[in-house]
C-alpha cells in the first residue's frame, strides 16, 4: 500500500509499505480521509528519539471497516467510523473515568503520534477507539477527531464561565479556532470576538456566528478592550489557538480577573505568572490557566452529533495522498484557510 511516513526526523516521503494485518482486539480500516495538524509538524521537527521512526502520520482518521480482529464483536466490514487517536493504559484513575487525555501512565501518544497513523491506504487501529459517523462525508468526519475534538473539549473546560451575556475571545482563526466558533455558536449565548492576522480567516469566523473580529495588531488589544470593557473587567474566556508569545501576551491583557485563559496553540510562546502586591499582576488575580489536551471519547461523540446535525462543519481543503508533503508546507507557511485534509 501506499503510505506517507516519517523516515528520519524530519523528512517526509511516500513510500510502498505492506497493508498491515488487524491483531485481536483491531480492525484494519480502509482510510477515507485524514486532516493534516500543526502537531504533525511538531513531531516532524522534534529531535531525534522523542518520536519513533519509520513512521506512518496522521492521527485525524475516518474510514471504512475493511476486516476484524479476533475477538472484535459489534463492528461490520463496510461500517463508516471516526477513530479516537488517544490510547490510555485503561487502568490509572483518568482512564478508568473517561480521560484518557489524562492518562496517568501512558505519555502522550496516539495514533499517529507513537504508532503508524492514517497517511495510507490502510491504517490498523484498536476496535475501542471507533465511532460510526453514518453516512457523513469522511473528509468532514476527520477533523472532527481533533480540530472538532480539541477547542470541543476546550469549551467544556470553560463551561461554567461561558454563561449567556459573557464574553469570549478566540485567538487563532485556524483548523481549531473557525471550530471553536461553530461549537461556542452551537452550544452558548456568549458574545464571540475573533481575532486573527488574516482578513480572509476573520470573514470566515464573521460567516460562521462571531459577533466580533479584531484583526491581530498593535492595536488589538485597545480594540478588543473597546469591545469588553477596562480592567477589571473584560472577557470572561480567552481562548488562544496559536499560543505565540504575541497571542499569549493579548490573551492576558483581555481576560477579566475571575476570568479563564485556555492554552490550546503549541507554538511555543511564554505566559508569565507571577504573583505580586506593588504593581499590576502578570495575570489577573483569580484567573484560571489550563493547557486542555485533545478530548475524550464521550466529548467527540458528541462533536459527531453536532456535525451530523449540521451544526458544526470543518473548511476543508483537499489534497491526494501523494501531495501530502506539498499539504504540510502550505501549512507550515501559513496558507492553509481551515483544515488540510488528505484524502488517499
Amino acid at each position: 500500500m501506499r503510505a506517507i511516513r516519517m523516515t528520519a526526523p524530519g523528512v517526509l516521503e511516500q513510500v510502498e509499505a505492506p497493508t498491515p494485518t488487524a491483531g485481536p482486539g483491531e480492525v484494519l480500516l480502509r482510510v477515507g480521509a485524514v486532516g493534516a495538524c500543526h502537531s504533525d509538524l511538531h513531531i516532524l521537527d522534534a529531535p531525534a528519539g522523542l518520536f519513533p521512526v519509520p513512521m506512518t502520520l496522521g492521527h485525524e482518521i475516518a474510514g471504512t471497516v475493511d476486516q476484524l480482529g479476533p475477538g472484535v464483536t459489534g463492528w461490520s466490514a463496510g461500517d463508516r467510523v471516526a477513530v479516537y487517536g488517544i490510547i490510555g493504559c485503561g487502568r490509572c484513575r483518568a482512564c478508568l473515568r473517561g480521560a484518557e487525555n489524562q492518562c496517568r501512565v501512558v505519555p502522550v501518544g496516539g495514533i499517529g503520534l507513537s504508532r503508524d497513523g492514517g497517511l495510507a491506504e490502510h491504517v490498523v487501529v484498536p476496535a475501542s477507539r471507533l465511532l460510526h459517523v453514518g453516512e457523513m462525508d469522511l473528509a468532514q468526519a476527520a477533523p472532527l477527531t481533533d480540530a472538532g475534538l480539541t477547542p470541543y473539549h476546550a469549551v467544556e473546560l470553560a463551561r461554567d464561565r461561558l454563561r449567556p451575556g459573557t464574553s469570549c475571545v478566540v485567538i487563532g482563526i485556524g483548523g481549531l479556532g473557525h471550530m471553536a466558533v461553530q461549537v461556542l455558536v452551537a452550544t452558548t449565548a456568549v458574545r464571540i470576538i475573533a481575532v486573527d492576522t488574516s482578513v480572509a480567516a476573520l470573514d470566515l469566523a464573521s460567516r460562521l456566528g462571531a459577533h466580533d473580529v479584531v484583526q491581530a495588531g498593535p492595536d488589538s488589544v485597545d480594540r478588543i478592550r473597546a469591545l469588553v470593557g477596562p480592567p477589571p473587567d473584560g472577557a470572561d474566556v480567552v481562548l488562544d489557538f496559536v499560543g505565540a508569545d504575541p497571542t499569549l501576551t493579548t490573551a492576558r491583557q483581555v481576560v477579566a480577573t475571575g476570568g479563564q485563559v485556555l492554552l490550546v496553540g503549541l507554538a511555543g510562546g511564554t505566559l508569565p505568572v507571577r504573583p505580586v502586591a506593588d504593581e499590576p499582576p502578570t495575570v489577573p488575580l483569580e484567573t484560571a490557566v489550563e493547557v486542555p489536551f485533545w478530548g475524550t471519547r464521550a466529548e467527540l461523540q458528541e462533536v459527531i452529533a453536532l456535525a451530523r446535525s449540521g451544526q458544526l462543519q470543518a473548511d476543508v481543503q483537499t489534497f491526494p495522498l501523494a501531495e501530502a508533503p506539498e499539504a504540510y508546507e502550505l501549512l507550515r507557511r501559513g496558507e492553509i484557510h481551515g483544515r488540510a485534509v488528505i484524502v488517499p
